[in-house]
C-alpha cells in the first residue's frame, strides 16, 4: 500500500476536477446517474498494520472534513487491530455538489439557469447549447443578452438576406460579430434543424456575404484604355470575369504588396493578393485562354495555394519557386509558424512537389520560409519579364 492508495480530501478533490472537466456538459443536459460515488481507498489489515501513522492521519483528516456531500464509513472487525471505522466513500447528490467542492457554483449555477431559460424558449437547442458550457458560464450578462437578442431576431427572419452590420439589434458591431461566427452558426443550424457542414455563415443566417473582391492591376496603357484609363480595380469576381481585354499574360502573386510593385509590362495585368481566395479565379472564365503564371511565397502554404490556383487553371505556371531560388536567399529565411498539414499536394509538377516535401521534412532547416517580398526586386523583376 502506498499513500496515493488512500484518498485524501485534496485529492479527492482533484478526482473531481476531473469528472467535472469530463461530464459538466453532459450533466448540464440532464445526463449522468445520481448520487456520484467516489471511493475512498481500500485497505486491508496487513496494510493498516504496517502504515499505522498513515491510516490515522487518513482518518483524522476525513473525521476532521466538513465539507459537500455524505461521507459514507464502514466499521471493519479485523483479527489484531480489532474494531475500525473507515472513510469509505463520498456521495454527491448533484453536479452543483461538486462544483461547490471546486468553488465553481456560481459558474455552474450561471450556466444551469441560462441553459433552462433558453431551452425553454428553444427547445432545438437542448443538445447543442450544453456543448458551449463556457459561454453560458462566463459571458457577461450584456453579451449573453445581445446574443439571445440576435438569435430571437435571426429565427424570425431567416431570410433576410441584409448585410451582417444591418441588423436591428443594439450594441451589435462586426468585430463582435465576427469573434462569435461559430458559436451563432453553431446554434442558427441547430433552431433550423441544419446540418452546418453544408453551409456556411451567411447560408445558416439567411445573412448577405460582403462580396469578394479580386483586385487586379493593368501593366498596359492599351489594357488602361477599355476600363476608363483605370489601373488599379477592385470588382466582385462576377465583374471581372465580364471584363473584354485584350491581355495577353497574367501574373497572380500572393501578396498584395508584390502586385503593388509591378511596372508597366505589355499585354499584361496582375491579380494580386488573393492568398487562398484563389478559388474565384474559376469564375474568370477568360483566364482559360491567357497565359497564367503564378508567384507566391516558398513555404508549404504558397505551394498550397498554387495547387489550388491549378485546379482552376491547368496551364498556370509557377515562378520563383524552385530550389534555386530558395537556396539562393538563406539569409532572408524566417520561420513558418504553421507549415500545411498535407504530406503530398495535388496538381503541382515534379519539380515543385520536391521543394514543398523538402519543406516539409526540414530538408534546409526547421519551418523554412521565404516570403516572395525578399527576393531582390530587380531580380524578381527581371524573372517577371522574362516570361513569353
Amino acid at each position: 500500500m502506498t499513500k496515493k492508495a488512500l484518498h485524501s480530501p485534496d485529492a479527492v478533490r482533484e478526482t473531481l476536477r476531473r469528472h467535472y472537466a469530463r461530464h459538466k456538459r453532459h450533466w448540464l443536459a440532464g445526463d449522468g446517474q445520481w448520487p456520484l460515488s467516489i471511493g475512498l481507498g481500500r485497505l486491508g489489515e496487513a496494510d493498516a498494520a504496517r502504515h499505522v501513522d498513515v491510516v490515522r492521519a487518513w482518518i483524522g483528516a476525513w473525521q476532521a472534513w466538513r465539507g459537500i456531500g455524505a461521507l459514507a464509513w464502514r466499521e471493519h472487525h479485523w483479527r489484531t487491530l480489532g474494531a475500525q471505522r473507515l472513510p469509505e466513500r463520498l456521495l454527491l447528490e448533484s453536479a452543483e455538489e461538486v462544483a461547490a467542492w471546486l468553488g465553481e457554483k456560481e459558474r455552474w449555477q450561471t450556466a444551469r439557469s441560462r441553459y433552462h431559460r433558453w431551452c425553454a424558449r428553444w427547445p432545438l437547442l437542448k443538445n447543442r447549447l450544453a456543448l458551449h458550457f463556457e459561454v453560458l458560464a462566463e459571458y457577461a450578462e450584456m453579451d449573453f443578452n445581445r446574443l439571445e437578442s440576435l438569435l430571437v431576431w435571426l429565427s424570425a427572419n431567416p431570410a433576410s438576406n441584409l448585410y451582417p452590420r444591418q441588423l436591428p439589434i443594439a450594441g451589435l458591431d462586426s468585430k463582435w460579430l465576427e469573434s462569435r461566427r461559430g458559436l451563432i452558426m453553431d446554434l442558427m443550424a441547430a433552431l433550423r434543424e441544419a446540418d452546418p457542414s453544408g453551409m456556411d455563415f451567411y447560408q445558416c443566417c439567411g445573412l448577405r456575404p460582403l462580396p469578394s473582391l479580386m483586385r487586379m492591376r493593368m501593366l498596359d496603357p492599351s489594357l488602361r484604355e477599355c476600363v476608363g484609363g483605370l489601373g488599379d480595380i477592385a470588382a466582385p469576381a462576377g465583374e471581372v470575369a465580364r471584363l473584354v481585354l485584350p491581355v495577353k499574360r497574367i501574373f497572380i502573386v500572393e501578396n498584395l504588396q508584390t502586385g503593388l510593385a509591378f511596372g508597366e509590362l505589355p499585354g499584361a495585368a496582375v491579380f494580386m493578393g488573393l492568398g487562398y481566395g484563389v478559388d474565384l479565379l474559376a469564375e474568370v472564365k477568360w483566364l482559360q485562354n491567357v497565359t497564367c503564371i503564378y508567384w507566391g511565397d516558398l513555404d508549404t502554404h504558397g505551394f498550397a495555394i498554387l495547387s489550388r490556383a491549378r485546379a482552376h487553371l491547368p496551364h498556370v505556371q509557377s515562378l520563383l519557386m524552385d530550389e534555386e531560388t530558395l537556396l539562393c536567399h538563406k539569409d532572408l529565411w524566417v520561420e513558418e509558424k504553421q507549415p500545411h498539414p498535407a504530406d503530398r499536394l495535388p496538381n503541382l509538377t515534379d519539380n515543385e512537389q520536391n521543394v514543398y516535401s523538402g519543406l516539409k521534412q526540414h530538408r534546409w532547416g526547421l519551418n523554412v520560409r521565404l516570403e516572395q517580398e525578399r527576393i531582390a526586386w530587380p531580380d524578381a523583376w527581371n524573372a517577371v519579364r522574362a516570361i513569353p
